[in-house]
C-alpha cells in the first residue's frame, strides 16, 4: 500500500530534477526564435543527446529487456521531472519510448536484442515511434467493413512485407534527417479479409544507420500551438520493406498489443499533467508570495488566492497519486490495469487544463502574455485531452466498455495498489 519512495527512487528523482534544471531549463528561450517547428526540434538534438548521455533513455526501458527501469513508477517519476525542465524534449523521450513499447511488451528475445540496442547505449539521439494514427483518425480502427477501420496496409511478398499507407501525430517518427527514425512499429492491415482484431498485425521497419528508410516521405510537419519544439509529422510509407519475420507479437494481433502499449502511455500522460501543474503552481506561488497589484500586501494574503492555490495543489497530488496506480497495475499486470490507466489518462490531462486556466486568473491579465509560462504551460496542456487516444474518443469508450460488460466488478481496482 505504501506509495514511499525507495532511496534508489529518491536518487533518481535528485538525478532527474538536476539535471531538468542544469540542461533543459533553458532550451525553450534557446529555441523560442527559430521560426519553424521543424527547425526548433533540430535544435533540441544537443539536449536530447545530452539526455541518452546521462541514462534517461535507459532509464525507460524494463530491467527485463536491457534497460535500468525496475518499474514503470521509476519512468513516472523521471518523465515528471523532465517535464519540468523542458516539454518538448521531454515528450520526445516519452514518444521515444511510447514508441519501442510494441517491442517490449509482445517482441521476441531475438527482436528485443536487435530493435531495442540502439535505446540501450549511452550515446547518439536514437528515435522510435509507434506508427498508429492516421489522418482522419484512428478512434475507429477496430471497425468492420463496411467501414474504413485502419487504411495502412501491409502485403508479404516473398520474404518480405511492404508497407503503403500515411500516419499522423506519431512523434518524431522521420527522424532528425526526414529519413526516419531508428525504429518504427507501425499498425497495419495484413489480412484484409479477416475480421480488425485478427487481420491487423505490428510491423517494425529498422533504419539502416547509413541510410534512410526507403519509401518514407515527409508530407508535412505540423504546425502545433503547444510543444513548440517538439517534431508532430504527417507521413507516408510507399513499398516501405520490412522482413517477414518483424511482425512484432502474433499475426493478426496488432490491435490488442497496441492497447497494451497505451495503457503504459495513459499512466505517464496523468504524469505529464502533473508536471505541467506542478510548474503552473510553483510559478503561480512565487507570483502570489511577490506581487502585491497596488495593495498593501502580497496577494497570498488574499483567501480568494489562498484557495485557489490550496485547491490546485490538492489536484496535483490526487492526479499524482492515481498515476502511480495506475503505473504500479500496469507493472503487477493487475485485472484493473485498463481501468486504472485511462481513468489517470483522462482525470490527469483534464486537470492539467482546468489548474492552468484557475491559476492564470490568479496571475490576471499578464499570464496571458507570451512571455508567461503559464501561457505557454496553458498550450502544452490543451493537448493531452486529445492526444495518444482522445479521451472522447477513445479513453472514455474504454472505460464505457468495462462498465457494460456483465462480468464488470466496481471494486476490481480496490486493491491495485
Amino acid at each position: 500500500m505504501s506509495l514511499r519512495l525507495t532511496q534508489r527512487q529518491h536518487k533518481l528523482r535528485a538525478r532527474s530534477r538536476q539535471f531538468a534544471g542544469d540542461v533543459l531549463a533553458g532550451v525553450g528561450k534557446a529555441t523560442a526564435h527559430l521560426p519553424t517547428t521543424e527547425e526548433r526540434f533540430l535544435a533540441t538534438r544537443p539536449a536530447y543527446e545530452q539526455l541518452v548521455a546521462a541514462g534517461f533513455l535507459r532509464g525507460c526501458i524494463p530491467a527485463s529487456c536491457g534497460g535500468d527501469s525496475q518499474s514503470l513508477i521509476d519512468t513516472a517519476i523521471l518523465t515528471e521531472e523532465l517535464f519540468c525542465g523542458d516539454t518538448s524534449v521531454a515528450l520526445t523521450l516519452v514518444g521515444t519510448v511510447l514508441g519501442v513499447q510494441p517491442v517490449v511488451s509482445g517482441g521476441t528475445e531475438s527482436q528485443r536484442e536487435r530493435l531495442l540496442a540502439p535505446f540501450l547505449r549511452t550515446s547518439g539521439a536514437p528515435l522510435a515511434g509507434f506508427c498508429s494514427s492516421e489522418p482522419g483518425g484512428s478512434a475507429n480502427a477496430a471497425a468492420p467493413a463496411p467501414a474504413e477501420g485502419l487504411r495502412s496496409t501491409a502485403v508479404r511478398k516473398g520474404g518480405h512485407w511492404y508497407i503503403n499507407g500515411t500516419k499522423k501525430w506519431v512523434s518524431s517518427a522521420t527522424g532528425w534527417d526526414r529519413g526516419g527514425a531508428e525504429v518504427l512499429c507501425v499498425l497495419c492491415r495484413t489480412d484484409p479479409d479477416a475480421p480488425p482484431m485478427q487481420g491487423v498485425s505490428i510491423i517494425a521497419v529498422e533504419r539502416s544507420t547509413a541510410a534512410a528508410v526507403d519509401g518514407l516521405t515527409l508530407d508535412r510537419v505540423i504546425e502545433s500551438p503547444g510543444y513548440k519544439a517538439h517534431l508532430l509529422p504527417e507521413f507516408s510509407f510507399h513499398d516501405v520493406t520490412a522482413d517477414a519475420d518483424d511482425v512484432i507479437g502474433p499475426e493478426g494481433g496488432g490491435l490488442a498489443l497496441g492497447s497494451a502499449a497505451f495503457a503504459s502511455a495513459a499512466a505517464l500522460i496523468g504524469i505529464i499533467g502533473v508536471a505541467l501543474m506542478r510548474s503552473a503552481f510553483a510559478h503561480t506561488l512565487r507570483f502570489a508570495r511577490t506581487e502585491y497589484r497596488g495593495g498593501p500586501v502580497p496577494i497570498i494574503d488574499h483567501q480568494a488566492v489562498g484557495y485557489a492555490l490550496a485547491d490546485a495543489k490538492t489536484t496535483i497530488e490526487a492526479a499524482r497519486s492515481l498515476a502511480w496506480r495506475a503505473c504500479l497495475a500496469v507493472d503487477t499486470g493487475h485485472p484493473a490495469t485498463a481501468e486504472l490507466a485511462n481513468q489517470a489518462k483522462i482525470f490527469g490531462s483534464e486537470a492539467a487544463v482546468q489548474v492552468v486556466t484557475d491559476l492564470m486568473r490568479v496571475v490576471g491579465v499578464d499570464s496571458y502574455d507570451l512571455q508567461d509560462p503559464l501561457n505557454g504551460l496553458l498550450q502544452d496542456a490543451l493537448a493531452l485531452p486529445v492526444f495518444a487516444s482522445g479521451n472522447l474518443g477513445m479513453r472514455r469508450r474504454t472505460l464505457h466498455t468495462l462498465l457494460r460488460d456483465p462480468g464488470y466488478d466496481p471494486l476490481t481496482a480496490y486493491d491495485a495498489g
